[in-house]
């Protein structure tokens, strides 16, 4: 088993440790719902170090990740970060990412923690055939840390950080916390105001037992893996694994909106504008159930009409604490994927009915990330 550089303050903090993706991580630590309302209303702390974090440097890095990706690099100024995805050459989803720009010829790419050697080995293989770059895994050696919720600004001003008033959305800074390097960037996982710290791993207990400090008048506490999954979830975010994988495209999944065609070549883009072109044969769609019950991953999705044939599995399903109803994502043919659309949940051999709803199930705050 995997350990992050925080597992120490994970175990003192009593968090209930399990495995995810060979990490031994926290999955909660006073309870989920808890640590969800926590994040709501005040702030929570994450420890997200279990993911990947690799640089991709020189010269070429921009035209390298311009072939590898489906996002228009192009567009991010130094300092700017944008969502992306690895496509196969059919157009499946290797894996979802995040791409930092934070120096003129340096990118840092995140990817999920189940993916990292995948993708690591990936780009990896693909660099042999570039120019004038460099890929570097530095998980190990890096740290990340998410600060989420609506006092994590004033939090982290408290911490002495007073420069992050101007950082917009998916902007990024360079900044000293604890005597240690930190990159501060206002992106997240949970719809609210946040923030992501990466730092050298040696660093990262004294960071979080400061964050920790400088919160408690704020009502911060740590949060796990669970309050994470709960909150992306009511933000109709897409969760590896679950909602995709190498067997769905972007358009199935409802993220065209990271497919540029018109910036060029890149892998999986000539199968991903054929199923453009000729249209999906199922969608991703958001689900709220019309009555009291909790839809799970793998539940099947059946039509409306009689005899209810199986249309559908359910990928992602909660209780929703702000909705106080069942909510969930899963993949339906398109004529049951506009909203509005009768569907049922099949749950543990009950027909529950629900409705498809446009997502998100959560509106954001002003100002969220």
């Amino acid at each position: 088993m995997q350990h992050t550089p925080l597992i120490d303050a994970h175990r003192k903090a009593q968090g209930k440790l399990v495995d995810f993706a060979g990490w031994e991580m926290p999955i909660q630590y006073s309870g989920v719902v808890d640590e969800y309302q926590t994040v709501r209303h005040h702030a929570g702390l994450f420890d997200v170090s279990h993911m990947g974090r690799i640089s991709v440097t020189g010269p070429g890095a921009l035209a390298f990740l311009q072939r590898l990706t489906t996002n228009d690099v192009s567009k991010l100024s130094v300092r700017q970060s944008q969502y992306s995805m690895i496509c196969t050459p059919q157009g499946g989803i290797k894996d979802d990412i995040f791409i930092y720009h934070v120096k003129p010829y340096e990118f840092l790419v995140c990817v999920n923690a189940s993916n990292r050697e995948k993708i690591v080995a990936w780009l990896h293989e693909k660099v042999a055939q570039a120019q004038g770059c460099k890929v570097q895994d530095h998980s190990s050696t890096l740290a990340q840390i998410a600060i989420q919720g609506p006092a994590s600004r004033d939090i982290l001003t408290a911490a002495s950080l007073p420069e992050l008033a101007t950082l917009k959305i998916r902007q990024c800074l360079d900044a000293t916390l604890c005597g240690r390097s930190v990159l501060v960037t206002r992106t997240g996982y949970t719809g609210e105001l946040g923030y992501e710290l990466y730092l050298p791993a040696e660093g990262a207990p004294a960071v979080w037992d400061r964050l920790l400090e400088a919160g408690r008048p704020r009502g911060i506490k740590p949060a796990g893996l669970g309050a994470r999954d709960l909150l992306r979830l009511e933000m109709a975010y897409l969760l590896y694994g679950n909602d995709m994988n190498e067997e769905t495209t972007p358009i199935e999944a409802g993220a065209e909106w990271v497919v540029k065609f018109d910036k060029g070549e890149f892998i999986g883009r000539a199968e991903l504008l054929a199923q453009q072109s000729r249209g999906a044969t199922r969608r991703l769609v958001a689900f709220e159930l019309v009555e009291k019950a909790v839809p799970r991953h793998g539940f099947k999705i059946l039509s409306q009409a009689a005899p209810h044939a199986e249309i559908g599995e359910v990928t992602s399903g909660n209780l929703s604490p702000l909705l106080q109803k069942g909510i969930g994502m899963g993949y339906v043919p398109p004529a049951a994927a506009q909203p509005g659309s009768p569907i049922l949940i099949d749950i543990r051999g009950k027909a529950c009915p629900a409705i498809v709803v446009k997502p998100p199930f959560y509106k954001k705050t002003p100002g969220a990330s």
